[in-house]
C-alpha cells in the first residue's frame, strides 16, 4: 500500500481509503453490523489504514461502528469525517428529505454555523471513541453561513486539539478558495470517477496549484464499473441507486459494454474491473485516494488488492482513449 501526504497537513492517508457510507446502511438498503466491522479490520490488517465517514451516514451508525472496530488500533488509522448534514435540527439550509423502508423520513438540513459545527465535533468524537479527528470535512456547503465562519468553528477545533487538519467536501473552486483563505486547506473530497471527470476542468488544477489533497468519493460510480451490474439489476428497497441516472437499463449497458473493452486490461493484471477502475483512479494526476466503499470482508480486501496493479503508460493511453468514445455515450 502506498501513502500520500495529504496537502500541508501532516496527516498521511493510504491511496485506498475505506469509504464507510455504506456501512451506515441508509440509502444502500441496510446493512448487517458484524459484515461492517469485519470489512474495517480486513482493510486495515490490509494497510487501508484511512477510513472516511460522516455524522449522516445512518445516522451515527456508520461512526459507531467504526468505533467499535478501531478499539486497540486507534494508533493505526486516520478517521477522516464530515460535518453540516444535520438530521437533528431543523436550522440552516434545507437539503433534502429520505424516507427509509420502515416508513420513517428524516429531513436533511445543511448547517455549518460555527456553534453548530463545535457541537457536531463532540458527538463524532464520542460516536467514534476517540480523542482527536484526523480530518474534519465540510460535508456539503451551507449557503445561509458565511463559509468565514465555518471556518472560525474550524480554527478554535484546531487550536483545542480536536482536530489535526481541516477540510471541505463537494465544494465549488471559489468555496474552495474562500475556505483556503480563512484557514489552509488539507483536502477537498469531489465525487470523481472514469464515468464523472468534471472536475478536470477546475477543481484538480486549482488543488494541484494550492497543494490541496484530493479524496476521490465514488471511484466505482456506486458499484457500476465493477461490471456485476446488470440492465435488470434489483436493487434492496431504500438503495438510493435505483433512481440514479447512471443505473438506468440504456445506460448500464452502455457501460458494460465500454467494460468489456477495457476487461483485457484487467486480465493482463489478473485483476476484477472493479480493481482497475481503482487503480485508474488513484494514477490520475492531482488525486491523493480514493475512497472506496466495502460492505464485507471481500469487497474490503478486493479493493485493497487495487494497489498492486501497476498500468502500464500504454495501458493507460488506451482507457483514456475509449473513455472519450464512452463520454459521448452516457
Amino acid at each position: 500500500m502506498e501513502y500520500r501526504q495529504l496537502g500541508t497537513s501532516d496527516v498521511k492517508v493510504s491511496v485506498i481509503a475505506l469509504g464507510a457510507w455504506a456501512i451506515g446502511g441508509t440509502m444502500w438498503g441496510g446493512q448487517d453490523e458484524s459484515d461492517a466491522i469485519a470489512a474495517i479490520e480486513t482493510a486495515i490488517d490490509l494497510g487501508v489504514t484511512t477510513i472516511d465517514t460522516a455524522a449522516v451516514y445512518g445516522f451515527g451508525l456508520s461512526e459507531e461502528l467504526i468505533g467499535k472496530a478501531i478499539q486497540g488500533k486507534r494508533d493505526k488509522v486516520q478517521i477522516l469525517t464530515k460535518y453540516a448534514m444535520r438530521w437533528d435540527k431543523e436550522e440552516g439550509q434545507f437539503g433534502f428529505e429520505w424516507t427509509e423502508p420502515d416508513g420513517q423520513t428524516y429531513k436533511i438540513y445543511k448547517n455549518a454555523r460555527k456553534e453548530s459545527v463545535i457541537w457536531e465535533c463532540e458527538q463524532s468524537l464520542k460516536r467514534l471513541a476517540i480523542d482527536c479527528i484526523d480530518l474534519f470535512q465540510c460535508h456539503c456547503r451551507d449557503e445561509t453561513t458565511a463559509v468565514e465562519e465555518t471556518m472560525e468553528a474550524i480554527a478554535q477545533l484546531l487550536k483545542d486539539g480536536k482536530i489535526r487538519a481541516s477540510g471541505v467536501s463537494n465544494f465549488s473552486v471559489p468555496e474552495i478558495e474562500a475556505a483556503n483563505n480563512a484557514v489552509p486547506l488539507a483536502s477537498d473530497q469531489p465525487s470523481y470517477s472514469m464515468l464523472r471527470r468534471d472536475i478536470e476542468a477546475d477543481i484538480l488544477p486549482y488543488c494541484r496549484e494550492h497543494n490541496i489533497g484530493v479524496l476521490a468519493y465514488s471511484p466505482l460510480q456506486g458499484g457500476l464499473l465493477t461490471g456485476k451490474i446488470t440492465e435488470d439489476y434489483k436493487f434492496n428497497q431504500g438503495d438510493h441507486r435505483a433512481k440514479n441516472r447512471f443505473f438506468t437499463p440504456e445506460n448500464v449497458r452502455k457501460v458494460n459494454a465500454f467494460l468489456d473493452k477495457i476487461r483485457p486490461i484487467a486480465d493482463a493484471h489478473n485483476a476484477t474491473l472493479g480493481q482497475l477502475a481503482i487503480s485508474w483512479t488513484i494514477n490520475r494526476p492531482g488525486i491523493t485516494a480514493a475512497l472506496v466503499g466495502a460492505r464485507n470482508s471481500a469487497q474490503a480486501a478486493e479493493n485493497a488488492h487495487a494497489a498492486d496493479i501497476q498500468l502500464t503508460a500504454e495501458q493507460t493511453s488506451r482507457i483514456d482513449e475509449l473513455l472519450l468514445v464512452q463520454a459521448e455515450n452516457v
